[in-house]
């Protein structure tokens, strides 16, 4: 055979009994070998079975086989929604004040009691230390060992900081607007789970170990050793304002735009029509978590962007077990400014069906049979073909080509 080309076969002599196994081990292009004065078209990377040493059954690339694709569809019964909000409190050194002389250590300090946990401290500054020309704003750099980290000074949100699965740490620098007198920086630091294995594991640390105020007329100021206080967990998790008796307990507002970071959300939805999954689609929304009538149904993260620009995930499951037919609690928690009236509650179902044929594809394996040690076919007429068949009941309605051609292109539903 050639460099890329093999052919392994088993033979007994003096009988039909026989099976070859023809490779292609070139990873991009196609090939086609003579062996026993016949042709035979090898794709790439690929080994063809023949069970008789001259009839191609198999290859392991052109493989005929049913798949679907997910279809997400508007309920039409489950999206008129009213959203509510409840801010959460931003605590500062007088609701937090100051037990420590520098940031705990995140992971000691949660306990995985709660995702999150509040650090607060204060910063006097006199008109001197604070920069002339109002266009110039002192820089706050926050330095982190992990996961992610929300900024806010005087109350107001400055902005996010997130490591990566490789990498937790991370820097957060924000310009920031201070007065002259006493300013309240306060961190809201949490963890995306924990660590899943390896060594050293009590090795592992997270939360802010380094912040400093850049951009003064002092100079550069460390206020790491500032004296910080620390609080475990969200006003709205205390009160569990994810459930009707705790959504009860806080005051609730119609929603008008997009809010500021760290706000609850609460709508009510009657289940969607069919028996088809529910999903919802996080449109307008940030970071944060989801609840269904007191149900957790996990985080949401629209902001976490794969290299092509887009939400790494859009949709998330809600199981038809956590719904009731009507008036059912649906609470977001947004850590970032966001605009709940695009979120959609979706049904999913999996009709659209799909095959992918070539005139190289050999028949089905079930289309011959071995009789008296040789291989003969079962059907009338050998060729190439693709079946297809509609799960639960259902019926084909419809009949669509993506693609002719050489190459054909297109994907399953597309």
């Amino acid at each position: 055979m050639s460099a890329n080309t093999e052919v392994y076969f088993y033979e007994m002599p003096a009988t039909n009994i026989c099976a070859a196994f023809l490779t292609n081990n070139n990873l991009t292009k196609e090939a086609t070998v003579s062996w026993r004065g016949q042709d035979y078209y090898l794709p790439p990377h690929s080994i063809s079975i023949l069970p008789d040493c001259k009839t191609v059954v198999f290859n392991t690339q052109t493989i005929v086989a049913q798949h679907n694709s997910r279809n997400f569809v508007r309920s039409t019964v489950a999206n008129n929604l009213k959203w509510m909000k409840y801010a959460e409190p931003i605590p500062s050194t007088l609701q937090v004040p100051v037990n420590n002389p520098t940031p705990l250590e995140l992971y000691t300090l949660l306990k995985d009691t709660s995702d999150y946990a509040w650090y607060t401290t204060s910063l006097a500054l006199n008109p001197q230390d604070l920069p002339r020309k109002a266009s110039i704003q002192p820089v706050l750099r926050i330095a982190s060992l992990g996961h992610a980290l929300h900024l806010f000074v005087n109350g107001e949100y400055i902005g996010f900081g997130h490591g990566s699965h490789d990498e937790k740490s991370f820097v957060l620098e924000k310009p920031v607007h201070f007065k002259a007198g006493v300013n309240q920086i306060t961190l809201l630091a949490m963890t995306l789970g924990l660590p899943d294995g390896g060594a050293y594991m009590e090795h592992r640390y997270a939360g802010p170990n380094l912040i400093t105020v850049l951009g003064l007329n002092t100079g550069t100021l460390d206020i790491t050793k500032n004296g910080w206080g620390h609080q475990v967990g969200l006003n709205g998790e205390k009160l569990q304002v994810f459930t009707e008796e705790g959504s009860k307990q806080v005051q609730w507002h119609k929603t008008k735009g997009a809010a500021q970071g760290l706000t609850w959300y609460e709508t009510y939805f009657d289940a969607p029509e069919g028996n088809n999954p529910v999903a919802i689609r996080m449109t307008g929304m940030g970071k944060g978590m989801i609840w269904v009538n007191g149900k957790s149904i996990g985080r949401h993260w629209m902001s976490f962007l794969s290299p092509l620009g887009e939400p790494t995930q859009s949709e998330y499951h809600i199981p038809r077990s956590f719904i009731k037919p009507t008036q059912n609690l649906l609470v977001v928690l947004e850590e970032q400014p966001g605009k709940p009236k695009h979120i959609e509650i979706l049904t999913v179902n999996r009709d659209t069906i799909c095959s992918f044929i070539t005139e190289y594809h050999p028949p089905t394996v079930k289309s011959w049979a071995r009789q008296d040690s040789v291989l003969q076919p079962v059907l009338d007429v050998i060729r190439s073909s693709a079946d297809i068949k509609c799960p639960n009941n259902k019926k084909v309605v419809a009949v669509e080509f993506a693609s002719f051609g050489d190459p054909p292109a297109g994907l399953c539903g597309s």
